[in-house]
């Protein structure tokens, strides 16, 4: 299938060379000495905090990292492949605050986490389990990373993400990952764990997301490098100009992966939107943030990097009309546009602030759906039907040819949740909405969930590395 393209090819170059000036005349600022330690060896200009990269240094440097990666999961059957032709989905990161149709909007905790995690498991849309689905608010903060991924390994044999919490948080996250896996070496071998490390917009990065970064590109594993900009805030208001900036973030953070480790795998990963002007706050269910997806993918296509963008995304309160017309506009331009790597694909509501039980069961529909459009279909002799159509002739029907039981289960997108009953059928079922039947879902996938085993070594393990970080 080919991407739908937001640009030309000289608007995307266009917007390469304004990045360039921006890392070669602005720089960023890097608040972190091991990072501009790194640069100033590799080949940066560093003055103080402020990095200046020339522009063939940039473009030497990204071209070392790859195109396509495997990201190697406990079950084998569950991999994923991130780059060329392939979307993979992760569902809601980083909300504060749960919501459910029985008792509203609350902190999480970790029995949130864990019933996402497992929600996730359940999917046959969702690939990997997000790293902070929801902040389990009830776990010390000293340990809640660990006490996350301890979760998505004991309750999931999908792929996971490892902790964005600095240095320390990594490096756990990556000890973690040998306990289940093997040695550190065997890790650099076959990536286990992806992070999701962001630039502090406008043109800076912290020392929690340097650290990081430095830590998993020392260990091989994957990241998605992040930029966020708001457009008429911390960014320009024009949307060339803040994918500009986006893009000279993006790549100032590849290049640092690259200089500590050479080939580690990346993820252009733009997540950009607007500003909602009348409160300055970030609005991400608008259309801007939808053809800021488009525009990230060419710009991680023109790079020869996977690209990642948000999905089911949206700034309405509650799972209504309006959560479920913006997250279909974004999750659908993410898959159209060719994004290999779409997070928030399931749950998120109010500008990413909280996640909601029917809101992952509707939205993990509208993947499946949109999974449903990717895979596409095949033309040739037999799905072109020419005999069957004859056989029908003018006025027949299909309901009982051969051809129809042998390609409609195949063809056709079988829904889990939406009701595609008569009026009758729906009135005589209570005529139950979307959102209640999504709860009544949610609920029955939680009680009837059962996880992998988990070795018994490997349970106790984790649990004793845990322990000692108390």
């Amino acid at each position: 299938m080919q991407p739908y393209e937001l640009l030309t090819n000289e608007q995307v170059e266009q917007v390469h060379e304004t990045a360039l000036q921006i890392l070669t005349q602005v720089g960023v600022e890097f608040g972190y000495p091991p990072a501009l330690a790194v640069l100033k060896k590799g080949g940066a200009k560093v003055d103080g905090e402020r990095v200046f990269f020339p522009a063939r240094f940039v473009e030497e440097q990204i071209k070392k990292a790859p195109g396509v990666f495997r990201l190697y999961a406990r079950n084998p059957a569950k991999d994923v492949i991130i780059g060329g032709d392939h979307i993979t989905f992760t569902p809601g990161y980083g909300a504060p605050f749960v919501t459910d149709l029985d008792s509203g909007r609350r902190k999480g905790t970790l029995q949130d986490f864990v019933n996402f995690v497992k929600l996730t498991a359940a999917s046959t849309n969702q690939d990997i389990c997000s790293g902070t689905v929801i902040e389990p608010n009830d776990v010390p903060h000293e340990i809640r990373h660990a006490q996350m991924l301890y979760t998505a390994i004991k309750y999931s044999d999908k792929c996971f993400m490892g902790s964005a919490m600095g240095e320390q948080g990594a490096r756990d996250s990556i000890r973690m990952a040998s306990i289940l896996f093997g040695s550190q070496a065997q890790l650099a071998e076959k990536p286990c764990l992806i992070s999701i490390m962001g630039s502090l917009t406008p043109l800076k990065y912290d020392s929690r997301m340097l650290g990081a970064i430095m830590e998993y590109a020392k260990a091989g594993q994957p990241q998605l490098v992040t930029s966020l900009a708001i457009a008429g805030a911390t960014g320009p208001a024009t949307l060339a100009g803040n994918l500009a900036l986006q893009t000279a973030e993006i790549l100032a953070g590849i290049v640092l992966t690259q200089l500590v480790r050479e080939g580690a795998p990346v993820v252009f990963s733009g997540s950009s939107s607007n500003a909602e002007m009348r409160s300055g706050a970030l609005s991400i269910g608008s259309p801007e943030m939808a053809m800021n997806t488009a525009a990230t993918a060419q710009m991680a296509r023109f790079y020869h990097l996977p690209s990642r963008s948000g999905g089911a995304v949206c700034d309405a309160k509650a799972p209504d009309a309006q959560a479920a017309y913006e997250s279909m506009m974004s999750l659908l331009m993410a898959q159209v546009s060719g994004i290999n790597f779409v997070l928030h694909t399931a749950g998120i509501l109010e500008s990413y602030n909280s996640m909601s039980y029917e809101k992952f069961i509707i939205d993990d529909e509208m993947c499946g759906m949109v999974k449903r459009i990717k895979k596409g279909y095949k033309v040739n002799d037999d799905t072109l039907g020419l005999d069957i159509i004859k056989e029908a002739g003018p006025g027949g029907h299909f309901l009982d040819k051969d051809h129809t039981f042998e390609h409609f289960r195949s063809e056709f997108y079988q829904p889990a949740l939406s009701n595609r009953d008569n009026y009758d059928g729906w009135h005589a079922t209570g005529s139950p909405q979307s959102i209640e039947a999504a709860n009544k879902k949610y609920k029955q996938i939680l009680e009837t969930y059962q996880a992998p085993e988990l070795p018994a070594d490997v349970d106790k393990d984790l649990i004793k590395f845990i322990a000692k970080m108390k």
